[in-house]
C-alpha cells in the first residue's frame, strides 16, 4: 500500500523540468505583487504559477526496449495518420511517408521524447507563423524543427516539432551525429504545439486517429511486423 500510495503521489506531482523553473519563478513573483495590490488577484496568481509549475513538469517514463519499436515523441491526441512528404530541408526526397500528428495541448507534458534508438543525421530549424497546430497547413507554414535519424537497421525516420497558437519556442537538445536511445528526451515545446513522426516506406502505424498518446510509452509502430494499419472505435 505505502509503495501504491508514493507512485500515485510522484505521478500526480512529477518534478519540474529545468527549462521551467524561470517562468514559475516568473509567475510566482508577479504572484506576490498581486497580493500586496489584492487579495484576490494574488490568489489568481498562485493558481497561475501552480498551472506554469504544471505545464513544465517531467514525469518519468517506461520505454519498451525492443528492437524495431516506435514509440510516441509526445503527449497528446493522435490527430492525423495521412501521406505526406517529410519536410525539404530533411533532404528525404518528394516520395508522400505515412505521417503520424500527435496534437498536444496546455494541459500535456510537453517534454519530447526519441521514438527510436539510432544516429540523428540532420537536425534543421526553420522559422514560420503560429497557426493553429492542429491545421494541416501548420506543417508546411509553422516554426518548426526537423530531425532525421538513422536507426541501427539502416532505416531512415524523421520527427517535426512544430510550433503552435500559443507556442513562441522550440528547444532541441540534440545534435547531428550523436546516438540516442528510444524515449530519451530531446526537447520541449513552449506552450501548446505538435510533433509528426514521419514513419519508413512500408510500415504501418498501430496507433488510431483519436487515440491519446504518451510520450516514450505509447508504440507507434512496429518496424519489425508485417501488421496492417489498425483500425479504432469509440466505446
Amino acid at each position: 500500500m505505502a509503495s501504491d500510495l508514493i507512485a500515485t503521489v510522484r505521478s500526480t506531482f512529477a518534478p519540474v523540468h529545468r527549462e521551467g523553473w524561470r517562468f514559475v519563478a516568473v509567475f510566482g513573483v508577479i504572484s506576490a505583487g498581486l497580493w500586496w495590490l489584492w487579495a484576490p488577484l494574488g490568489v489568481a496568481g498562485a493558481v497561475l504559477t501552480a498551472w506554469c509549475a504544471y505545464f513544465f513538469r517531467d514525469p518519468a517514463r517506461v520505454t519498451p526496449a525492443r528492437d524495431g519499436l516506435v514509440v510516441s515523441p509526445a503527449d497528446g491526441r493522435v490527430q492525423m495518420i495521412e501521406a505526406a512528404v517529410p519536410p525539404p530541408e530533411l533532404e528525404m526526397g518528394e516520395a508522400p511517408r505515412t505521417r503520424i500528428s500527435i496534437f498536444m495541448n496546455v494541459f500535456n507534458v510537453h517534454v519530447n521524447r526519441v521514438p527510436i534508438g539510432g544516429t540523428i543525421e540532420r537536425r534543421a530549424y526553420r522559422p514560420g507563423k503560429f497557426l493553429n497546430a492542429s491545421l494541416d497547413k501548420a506543417s508546411e507554414h509553422n516554426e518548426r524543427n526537423s530531425v532525421r535519424m538513422r536507426t541501427a537497421d539502416g532505416r531512415e525516420i524523421a520527427f517535426v516539432q512544430i510550433a503552435g497558437l500559443v507556442a513562441r519556442r522550440i528547444l532541441c537538445w540534440i545534435e547531428e551525429g550523436q546516438a540516442v536511445s528510444a524515449g530519451e528526451r530531446f526537447g520541449l515545446i513552449r506552450f501548446g504545439s505538435r510533433v509528426d513522426v514521419f514513419l519508413p516506406d512500408g510500415i504501418s502505424p498501430l496507433v488510431c486517429v483519436g487515440q491519446t498518446a504518451v510520450a516514450g510509452e505509447t508504440v507507434l509502430a512496429d518496424m519489425t511486423s508485417q501488421e496492417g494499419p489498425r483500425e479504432g472505435e469509440k466505446r
